[in-house]
């Protein structure tokens, strides 16, 4: 049986308290990076707005941005510090209709259906909580959208400390699960680490034994991509052929590398400055319609808040993304427990055990 999402339901514009209301009021921008006063900030749910008298659903949301009504008539939406002098921004501080701004957080809601029983902010989830279906849910997921979806991969560096998540992660990439991956330098630094010497901060990824001098093991596989020039000549010079960076590299999949303050190094391919990261990483963003978030508190709140609930396809129809948070701290699994169950699902649990049953789910180990 094909994979099913759940239908869209557009708001219906013929109502009256829709045909009422004005249109959205905008103002120009003065100044770069600058937004207006009352700028309307954006969230990652549908947002419609009232401009000539038509609704019009702006395309690519994701919260805390602007609106900007470009003069072809289409909508973009624009963190502001890459607003620009003249922008036509959308002003309004209210989203029911009354300043021409409507989000829509119900569109993947059957009608009559309550939304208690719909968004998971009305359960908990803990480490107690039953992930069976979530499992199989998700690998039915995978399935569909290999071929016809965009998955990314938001990684913490665990799955580097352990041979077989390792393995489960590569062969993922290698089977087409993977279209994109966002992660920091640890996540490729331990890997190629593994694929180089088989340790993780120098402790053997399989049998956990520490190497003598194993403290330099991570220092010493970062100064050799650098000597590389790149993490890809690196995996041609040293011969590697394992592990989740050199999946990565065979198979061409595009990465970005947000640096942190505490970075070793970093590898070439780390980005250091952190708007042009986020910016990096919005690319990315911008095309999945998957995203599973693992262990990585920072990456997950930050893609989280740059990523939306819907899509709208090339047809113009509308789709759900679906977000996954996997962490065995409940609390970072809460940050996004708010945005409702057909967006995000999350799992609190070891995220080395999740990648393996997830592989293993899907018939790849």
């Amino acid at each position: 049986m094909a994979f099913q999402f759940p239908a869209y339901h557009a708001p219906d514009f013929t109502e009256e308290r829709f045909l009422n209301s004005p249109d959205a009021a905008w103002a120009l921008c003065e100044r770069d990076g600058v937004a207006p006063e009352g700028y309307h900030s954006t969230s990652m749910y549908p947002e419609y707005y009232k401009l000539n008298g038509q609704w019009t659903l702006a395309p690519e949301s994701r919260m805390d941005s602007s609106v900007v009504w470009r003069p072809d008539g289409s909508l973009d939406v624009v963190e502001n510090r890459n607003l620009r002098q003249g922008d036509r921004v959308i002003l309004g501080r209210t989203e029911n209709g009354e300043q021409g701004i409507f989000m829509h957080s119900t569109g993947f809601v059957e009608p009559g259906q309550e939304l208690e029983d719909r968004f998971v902010f009305r359960t908990g989830r803990s480490r107690e909580t039953s992930y069976t279906r979530d499992y199989d849910r998700l690998v039915e997921l995978l399935r569909y959208e290999k071929d016809h979806g965009n998955i990314v991969w938001v990684m913490g560096p665990a799955f580097a400390f352990d041979a077989d998540a390792r393995k489960a992660m590569q062969l993922l990439i290698e089977n087409g699960y993977a279209h994109g991956l966002l992660a920091g330098n640890a996540l490729a630094t331990h890997d190629l680490e593994g694929g180089l010497l088989h340790t993780a901060l120098g402790q053997d990824i399989y049998t956990q034994q520490s190497m003598p001098n194993g403290h330099y093991n991570h220092l010493d596989t970062i100064n050799k991509v650098r000597r590389s020039g790149s993490i890809k000549q690196f995996v041609e010079d040293y011969h590697i052929d394992n592990g989740i960076m050199y999946a990565a590299v065979k198979k061409d999949l595009p990465f970005v590398l947000g640096g942190s303050i505490r970075d070793d190094g970093p590898l070439p391919e780390v980005i250091g400055d952190v708007y042009a990261a986020q910016s990096a990483m919005r690319e990315i963003v911008k095309k999945s319609t998957t995203v599973i978030c693992l262990a990585t508190m920072l990456h997950t709140i930050a893609t989280g808040n740059m990523t939306p609930s819907f899509r709208v396809l090339p047809d113009g129809s509308v789709r759900p993304v679906y977000l996954y948070c996997v962490d065995a701290d409940e609390f970072v699994v809460n940050k996004l427990l708010d945005r409702g169950s057909l967006s995000a699902t999350t799992m609190v649990t070891n995220v080395q055990d999740f990648i393996r049953n997830v592989a293993r789910g899907l018939g790849l180990m």
